[in-house]
């Protein structure tokens, strides 16, 4: 069994879904480096620790950050199993099999000359629940990089592109009446309904890219309405919209507003990550992919769900999902495959030589 794969399971092992748990994780990983001749710090920041671990000297950085909090899991899924070339588990694919490939990577790059290159470590514990108090605080401390490596699985493919999120409420109003007169009344819900269609149908919505067909647009709640007999009043309708990286959130919600009366309570933004396949890093990194593993072409994409990368970008630090394979992540058969975790360690240690 490689240090790798060992250290997976020892991570799996950890329910890291709570904050409590996360953190114990980041304590670990502490030791761990030690063990490894591998100084490190605990940043805490709103009860939540982020770890920070660097080697060399050089006037770039490579930054790799990884997360160690989870999804909640069912019982028994914090137990590591290993069957057919997989590791079972909550966290073996997101992201717990790219984080203990980035720490045995570490282990090894600091026997390494790295020519004018700084590497940093960052595991942080917010991740699943939006980063706010880590990624997004590492980033306003300046922990930035010159380029990042979020690991979250992606196929040993690069995620060099990833939407924008913008999350929001629109409160509607009409005029009750009673159920069996509703012309007498201003149907609240039924407004929400044609606010929906309006939207699906904005400038905004029939936009695309070479990578992207549209924007990512979610009706994910709505509630309004009391009894059966009663027309409704009042009507919360929901939105996630996830933006093209071409796009700008301030545009698509003024054109929202041209179209309602509602009152728009705003409940999450994020900026898009916009990566070019010509950034030298990322030509670099295609380069090791095809060393190391049996790609001859590598996948490049966009992704639709965004990641702490985001933090990086509002920056205009270049910012990829880089990651080994695995499957159903946040579901109950998540895995990571087991050949794949120390090509990737593998595909970062040359990577970082060659920065």
């Amino acid at each position: 069994m490689s240090k790798t794969l060992k250290l997976l399971q020892r991570l799996i092992s950890y329910d890291s879904s709570s904050k409590e748990g996360a953190n114990e994780i980041i304590d670990y990983c502490q030791k761990w480096l030690k063990n490894h001749n591998l100084e490190s710090e605990i940043i805490t920041n709103n009860d939540y620790k982020m770890l920070i671990c660097t080697i060399g000297n050089g006037n770039k950085t490579l930054v790799l950050n990884g997360h160690v909090d989870v999804v909640s899991g069912k019982e028994g899924q914090f137990e590591p199993v290993i069957k057919d070339g997989k590791i079972y588990g909550r966290g073996s694919a997101d992201m717990k099999a790219g984080v203990a490939a980035f720490m045995v990577a570490m282990s090894e790059i600091q026997h390494s000359e790295l020519n004018d290159t700084k590497v940093q470590l960052q595991l942080v514990t917010d991740e699943e629940i939006g980063g706010n108090n880590c990624a997004a605080y590492l980033t306003d401390q300046g922990y930035l990089g010159d380029f990042v490596i979020c690991a979250e699985p992606t196929q040993l493919g690069i995620g060099f592109q990833a939407k924008g999120i913008l999350q929001f409420d629109v409160q509607l109003f009409g005029k009750s009446a009673h159920g069996s007169r509703p012309w007498e009344g201003e149907n609240a819900i039924e407004k929400a309904l044609q606010i929906h269609n309006q939207i699906m149908n904005l400038p905004f919505a029939k936009e695309s890219t070479d990578i992207y067909e549209a924007p990512s647009i979610n009706l994910a709640k709505i509630n309004g309405g009391e009894v059966y007999n009663k027309v409704p009043d009042s009507c919360t309708i929901s939105f996630d919209i996830r933006y093209l990286p071409t796009q700008d959130k301030d545009e698509i919600l003024e054109q929202i507003k041209n179209i309602t009366d509602g009152e728009i309570t705003i409940n999450l933004t994020g900026p898009a990550v916009l990566n070019e396949t010509t950034n030298p890093h990322i030509q670099q990194l295609i380069k090791e992919i095809q060393e190391h593993s049996q790609l001859q072409e590598v996948p490049i994409f966009g992704q639709h769900g965004f990641a702490d990368t985001r933090y990086f970008s509002r920056y205009n630090v270049p910012a990829i999902e880089f990651g080994p394979s695995g499957d159903a992540w946040h579901g109950d058969g998540e895995y990571a495959v087991i050949d794949s975790i120390d090509t990737y360690k593998d595909i970062i240690v040359s990577f970082s030589k060659v920065f």
